[in-house]
Order: C-alpha cells, then structure tokens, then sequence
C-alpha cells in the first residue's frame, strides 16, 4: 500500500511539473508593444500586462486544449468588457482572438515571446 502512495505521489508531481512548463507560459510582446505574462493559475493560464497603461491588470486566463490551442476569457483593459477567447501557439507566435455575439464579431492579435 505504501508503495502505491509512493507512486502516485510521483505521477502527480511529475504531472505538475508537465504543466508548469506549457509552452505558452512565459513572456510575451503584445501588439501595442507591451508586455504580458502568461503564468499557471489552477486547470489553466492566467494573462497579466506587466508594463505599458494597464500594467498589473489581469486580462484573461486561458486552459490548454491540446496541440497548441487554448480556450477561455478575454478582457480589454481600456473597457474591461469580457470576451469569449482563443489562443493558438506556433513557435514564438501567439494568436490570440476575442469574440462576442457566438463568434459572429471577433478581435485578433498576434503576440510574440520575448
């Protein structure tokens, strides 16, 4: 019995590790030139601007749906108005988009790591 507590001990661990090291998790440069961090935060990732006007603001959180796509909450710092998001990663670019209206009215931006 002890070892099967060992075990599992392991596999969450490592699971945790696993997820800390996304790679969306970092550094990135938004298209007004800001930087936004994207870190964990439970079952997904949170975006906080950490320079520019809004610095310090949290502007979303996004959960890993697999292959480099991601699924979650948008805001628009200006206005704080939530939109349904998406994000999208290949290599050092990150797609991100914010739609309202069932995806009828959307914004995009591409952000690139830093």
């Amino acid at each position: 019995m002890r070892s099967f507590f060992v075990a599992a001990s392991l596999v969450i661990a490592m699971a945790g590790t696993a997820f800390a090291a996304d790679p969306i998790a970092g550094n990135w440069t938004t298209q007004a030139g800001s930087t936004a961090a994207i870190a964990p935060c439970g079952s997904a990732f949170c975006i906080t601007l950490r320079s520019g006007e809004h610095s310090g603001k949290r502007i979303g959180n996004m959960a890993p749906k697999g292959a480099g796509k991601y699924a979650g909450t948008i805001v628009d710092p200006a206005t704080d108005k939530s939109y349904t998001g998406s994000a999208s990663l290949s290599g050092n670019t990150l797609s991100l988009s914010g739609c309202v209206m069932g995806g009828m009215i959307c914004k995009s931006q591409t952000w690139t790591r830093r």
